[in-house]
């Protein structure tokens, strides 16, 4: 049991929308059930659970990589209750053969970080790009690099969606109920003598038409920029697809990139029908990505303690 709660210490590090962590694990010797915690999520910003259900499967990417780098195989089944639907995948470790190309990705799980600053202005070389494409689509995720006249939509997507979003006072509300002292290990950490007033403010005021200019302004500067995309659109593919962005992300920084999300034409139905257009595939856009070279060190987003989001079957 200490060797199935070692991975989830690990698979805890992955992504989520708001850093709400909206996962549990339920240990039952040799297996490991992945759960949604649908208490942890965003029902303005998220309705359908569609960000919750990938930033889980990012935390399942991260625990095959962490069992395959202790030798282990994750003999992994997506969605196996049809009962249940808070059961999104049961892994059971030690079977079979150890995955290829997982170990190696192993030291980035506590290296990767969400910048949200503007990064350093070297170029990301195409290959590089190529090898993080690669990666994804090992994960059934098509990560499609943005070009010319598809950027410049992506950056007024992004704004459009910036206005949208302040816009409505549910969404701010849910924000700033987000907006916690690092201490408390999850949300969108603030100074713990900040954070009243920063809730207030963010609950109170339409911030769209600064926040949309400074995050298109970023977009337009990141080095690469990239949109994941799934085939289908269900919880099924969502999975797929945060286990493809977790693959990238892990192959990034292995490559000495970081990333950030730019996800508000993709949170706005209408912008993401235009994204999906501009894209030219049939395939679903679920993740907006910038990458680049960080320009400086970044704090590790706060994380819940591992004991937290563990369940241990009775014997």
């Amino acid at each position: 049991m200490d060797t199935l709660r070692d991975l989830v210490a690990l698979a805890v590090y992955a992504p989520s929308s708001h850093n709400t962590q909206p996962w549990r694990f339920r240990l039952a010797s040799p297996s490991i059930e992945l759960r949604a915690d649908r208490t942890r999520a965003l029902p303005v910003n998220d309705p359908f659970d569609r960000e919750l259900v990938i930033s889980c499967g990012a935390a399942l990417m991260a625990l095959r990589v962490a069992a395959a780098a202790k030798g282990l195989s994750a003999d992994v089944r997506l969605l196996p209750d049809t009962t249940d639907h808070d059961v999104l995948a049961r892994v059971v470790v030690g079977r079979g053969a150890v995955e290829p190309g997982l170990a190696d990705l192993a030291p980035h799980l506590l290296a990767r970080r969400t910048y949200r600053k503007a990064f350093d202005p070297q170029a990301v070389p195409d290959e590089t790009m190529a090898a993080l494409g690669a990666a994804a689509a090992l994960e059934g995720g098509d990560l499609r690099v943005l070009d010319g006249d598809q950027r410049k939509l992506a950056g007024e997507l992004v704004a459009e969606g910036d206005h949208h979003l302040w816009n409505d006072p549910r969404w701010r509300r849910e924000l700033a109920m987000w907006m916690h002292p690092r201490r408390d290990g999850d949300g969108l950490a603030v100074p713990a003598l900040a954070a009243p007033v920063a809730q207030a403010v963010v609950r109170t005021f339409d911030m769209g038409d600064g926040l949309a200019a400074k995050d298109q302004q970023l977009l337009l500067g990141s080095p690469s920029l990239t949109v994941l995309a799934t085939e289908e659109d269900d919880p099924r593919a969502w999975l797929h697809a945060g286990q493809a962005l977790q693959r990238a992300l892990l192959e990034g920084c292995r490559r000495g990139l970081q990333a950030s999300y730019l996800n508000q034409p993709i949170e706005v139905p209408a912008l993401r029908q235009r994204l999906r257009e501009a894209l030219g595939t049939p395939g679903h856009p679920q993740v907006l990505l910038r990458w680049g070279h960080p320009a400086g060190p970044v704090a590790p987003t706060p994380r819940r303690p591992v004991d937290a989001v563990i369940d241990v079957a009775e014997a």
